[in-house]
């Protein structure tokens, strides 16, 4: 029975360092966010924070996990699969913090394939990439979007263009990165040209 608490506390705790992580990442940025700083905030040391993930980059990892998930439990209100991803760019103005992490996580395991976040960002690009997809030829279907535009190619460079606005954002916010996706797919879903 004890066993039973112990692990419920165990669980209770690492939810709270993910959430505190995540709030102080979004807050103050994910360069002047130490594991020191979680771990004050949680009342743990650094190595007892530690103990509840495989490494410091583990838990950067988890830290994005949980922000898809709550970007995942949104209500967007999107008409199609480019106004959602609009939307969430258009979001993530408010947490630069969480800009800024995915942006060095994302660059760091696609350069090194041991890294901690590759797998990660695989699965997730993966998966964004399929159900994006997916969307994107229901909309061809419903004669909502061009037939002559690959939906996968399409979701690429919609991908492609968010995560480079996001970059130059970070170098300049005045830069509208929402607008950018939203230009992409008004492109995308505009009729062909008639031929001449």
């Amino acid at each position: 029975m004890a066993q039973r608490g112990s692990y419920a506390k165990g669980i209770a705790k690492r939810e709270e360092i993910l959430t505190v992580a995540l709030e102080l990442v979004a807050s103050q940025g994910f360069r002047r966010t130490s594991i020191k700083d979680i771990a004050d905030a949680v009342g743990l040391t650094q190595a007892g924070l530690l103990h509840y993930f495989d490494s410091k980059d583990d838990l950067w990892v988890e830290v994005l996990r949980r922000r898809d998930d709550s970007d995942a439990a949104t209500n967007w209100d999107a008409a199609d699969p480019g106004e959602l991803l609009a939307a969430i760019v258009r979001h993530n103005v408010s947490v630069p913090g969480l800009v800024q992490m995915f942006v060095n996580l994302s660059a760091a395991a696609a350069t090194d394939p041991d890294h901690p976040a590759h797998a990660y960002f695989q699965e997730r690009y993966d998966r964004t990439r399929r159900d994006l997809s997916a969307d994107f030829r229901a909309m061809q279907q419903d004669g909502r979007l061009r037939t002559d535009v690959d939906a996968e190619e399409l979701t690429s460079v919609l991908l492609a263009v968010s995560d480079g606005m996001q970059i130059q954002w970070l170098f300049d916010p005045s830069r509208d990165m929402a607008r950018h996706v939203e230009l992409v797919t008004r492109l995308a879903i505009a009729q062909a040209a008639p031929a001449v």
